[in-house]
């Protein structure tokens, strides 16, 4: 176990030797790119897949390892470089020097085979030799692009000719190995002045034309101005119009208003009128069937039964007599017979029957009867010629004296026969006698 330990304590500074040499090869022989830049590791021939014999090999954002002493490794920067591009007396389309200052964004590309031809064209140079390139590539193709532009269109659409540069630049910068990012023109001038007379010129045709606005615009304002009158008037009287029509609209449908409602009261009112008759009308029918009802109710019906029951009674008292008729001729058919049978003694029997009723009548009359006083009349003698007729004639006097004496002593209780004899003779009037009282 000794032995063991001791063994291992003597391999400890071997290994931490060996820790130490090996840390020092990896830091010497190991690269590590970052993603803004490219290490390129030369020395060593290979075939790219197109076929192509190449001396390096490219590694971009990793690591890799260099073989000692057959390879050497070089970093190329990736990062944007800022080239400022001025150009000075740039003749454009019609011989006018122009001065134009702008900025440029390039960078070395990661792709391939853009970065081909920047190892081929940049690889060990600085970025300030980089930047030189790009900015006389730059110019060139800035001085190109303004010959064939008028100042006018430089200065005016400056977006449209960075366009146009960009575009002829991108195309000369691809072939060195560069990429244009971004060219943005920031000033156009001239040291003769034209742009300066085109902005003068142009500033007097703005002011005319602003002239020419300002009085067009007043004139449309005067014209606007006179229409909106003419409009307001006009308006006013289509309101007036308007105003009028529906005044008149509405005195019209007033007025049919009046017409139906005077129709309809008027129409109302006689069809009260006619509902009122004919409820009179009603009224009365009720009222005669009502009448009728009751005279057939109190004088009809009653008159009917009346006239019923008379019809039967008399029916009745017609049978009845008829009975007692044909009992009474039966009787006296009966009488008849016996009467013929009895000869002259059944005359005598039948007028006996007949006189004991009435000597039975007047023998009872007799007895309740009370005479104040009997005045007797003689009758004229029987015989022929004046005499005959002057004694009828005396006694017939007579006797209508004394009927009319007694008949008003009898209706007023004035005696005219003692009121004469008062006045011829006055005497005083017996009593009258007490009146007889009949058993």
């Amino acid at each position: 176990m000794q032995a063991l330990l001791s063994v291992i304590v003597g391999l400890l500074p071997i290994l931490f030797i060996a820790v130490v040499v090996g840390a020092l090869l990896m830091r010497r022989y190991l690269y590590v790119c970052q993603p803004s830049e490219v290490l390129v590791f030369s020395g060593r021939t290979r075939v790219t897949a197109g076929g192509a014999p190449i001396g390096y090999r490219v590694i971009k954002g990793g690591r890799g390892w260099r073989r000692p002493i057959v390879e050497t490794v070089d970093r190329i920067d990736l990062t944007n470089m800022i080239i400022e591009v001025n150009v000075r007396n740039a003749y454009s389309r019609g011989g006018i020097p122009l001065i134009v200052q702008g900025v440029a964004n390039i960078k070395i590309p990661g792709e391939l085979p853009l970065l081909h031809n920047a190892l081929e064209r940049f690889l060990g140079r600085s970025r300030d030799e980089i930047m030189r390139v790009a900015r006389e590539t730059l110019e060139g193709n800035l001085r190109g692009v303004l010959a064939t532009l008028t100042p006018e269109q430089v200065n005016q659409d400056k977006e449209a000719f960075a366009v146009k540069l960009t575009e002829e630049a991108e195309h000369d910068l691809n072939r060195i190995g560069l990429v244009l990012d971004t060219l943005k023109i920031q000033n156009v001038s001239d040291e003769v002045g034209y742009l300066d007379a085109i902005g003068r010129m142009r500033i007097a045709q703005i002011r005319r034309d602003a002239e020419i606005a300002e009085a067009d615009a007043q004139a449309a304002a005067a014209e606007v101005k006179w229409h909106n009158a003419m409009q307001g008037e006009i308006a006013k009287v289509e309101a007036k119009i308007a105003i009028a029509q529906k005044d008149n609209e509405r005195r019209i449908a007033d007025a049919r208003t009046k017409r139906e409602a005077m129709i309809a009261e008027e129409r109302a009112a006689v069809q009260a009128d006619i509902a009122q008759a004919r409820a009179e009308q009603q009224m009365q029918e009720a009222r005669i069937e009502q009448v009728r009802l009751q005279l057939e109710a109190d004088v009809i019906q009653p008159a009917e039964a009346k006239k019923a029951q008379e019809v039967a009674a008399a029916k009745a008292a017609a049978a009845s007599v008829a009975e007692q008729g044909r009992a009474t001729a039966d009787v006296l058919r009966q009488l008849a017979a016996t009467y013929r049978a009895s000869g002259p003694s059944g005359r005598d029997v039948l007028l006996m029957q007949k006189l004991m009723p009435v000597l039975k009548q007047v023998s009872g009359t007799i007895g309740a009867l009370a005479v104040d006083r009997l005045t007797v009349l003689g009758a004229a003698p029987e015989g022929a010629g004046a005499e005959r007729d002057g004694g009828s004639r005396d006694g017939a006097l007579a006797r209508a004296l004394v009927s009319a004496a007694e008949q008003v002593e009898a209706a007023s209780g004035v005696d005219l026969v003692a009121a004469l004899r008062d006045r011829i003779q006055p005497r005083e009037r017996p009593p009258a006698p007490p009146p007889a009282t009949g058993a």
